[in-house]
């Protein structure tokens, strides 16, 4: 009999992490975080990483796995997602996924068959030479009915490796649980205002201070540039490529279209439950969860 799991996903700014925490001390569960950037240690305020008392006990996993500058692909996350939630099971707890990393997300709810096939190295270099389109464009020519988005460069140069090593099938899904996905956001005027107030708070909390320690801690601008959003931008300000001013609009701005696309990706799930975050979703998410449980 498959495990039940229950995924809290939202845009960034739409309050998952908190409502995350108050579910799951509330059922007495525990967190996995499906995010992308998270999973590095010392990625804190850029990330928006959970702090320890915001977590208010729940325990939470995958935060803090691997050091910044190390590779670590979905198939990592998969894996090690896999392991945290076997395990919370096994102990009679209830395991909670939350996160705003859609393909991180849906790797582990619908159960993608992934490869721990490792990178090579040298081919990676060689595809580094080349710019996004160009890549795509080889993309193409080899899998002409690929679905991956042209500009997602990590996910294409990814695609690229598994067709050389002959080892990329697509489209497989073995769901390894049953599922309940709870989808967390709101009207988009209040979603704006959200994120401008966040990202003036973590500014002020010392997000430019995070970035410079890493860089002056010799963490490759690369690897920075690559993590998007606030790392880019940062960095392209520590740089001197951007004053502070037009760096803080950018990066605004940016968010804003990072969060309607994470928007366009999670209303493409299907039996996703959305939760009105001004009418006490609490409730809403417990009688969902209490039917849910109770199957």
């Amino acid at each position: 009999m498959q495990g039940k799991l229950i995924v809290i996903e939202g845009t960034n700014a739409s309050g998952k992490s908190g409502l995350g925490v108050e579910l799951a001390a509330r059922y007495g569960g525990e967190i996995i975080s499906a995010d992308s950037r998270q999973v590095f240690s010392r990625l804190d305020l850029g990330s928006g990483k959970i702090t320890k008392e915001e977590m208010k006990g729940v325990p939470h996993h995958l935060l803090d796995v691997c050091k910044p500058g190390d590779f670590f692909s979905m198939a990592d996350f998969q894996r090690l997602a896999y392991a945290a939630i076997d395990d919370i099971i096994a102990r009679g707890k209830i395991p909670f996924l939350v996160g705003g990393t859609g393909l991180y997300v849906d790797a582990v709810a619908d159960g993608y068959e992934l490869s721990d096939c490792p990178p090579d190295l040298e081919l990676r270099a060689h595809l580094e030479t080349f710019e996004t389109p160009a890549l795509y464009e080889m993309l193409k020519e080899k899998l002409p009915d690929t679905d991956i988005e042209p500009k997602n460069r990590n996910r294409v140069m990814r695609a690229l490796e598994r067709l050389a090593a002959d080892d990329y099938h697509p489209g497989r899904h073995t769901p390894r649980y049953q599922v309940l996905r709870l989808g967390v956001t709101w009207e988009r005027e209040i979603l704006k205002q959200r994120i401008d107030e966040r990202l003036e708070r973590r500014l002020q909390q010392g997000m430019v201070q995070e970035v410079k320690d890493l860089l002056d801690e010799g963490v490759s601008s690369e690897f920075m540039m690559k993590l998007g959003l606030e790392y880019r931008y940062l960095t392209r300000y520590l740089q001197d490529e951007i004053c502070y001013e037009q760096m803080v609009e950018e990066l605004g701005n940016a968010i804003k279209k990072f969060a309607k696309r994470q928007m366009t990706w999670f209303r493409r799930t299907k039996d996703l439950h959305w939760l009105d975050m001004t009418q006490d979703p609490i409730a809403q998410a417990t009688a969902l969860i209490d039917a849910f449980l109770e199957k």
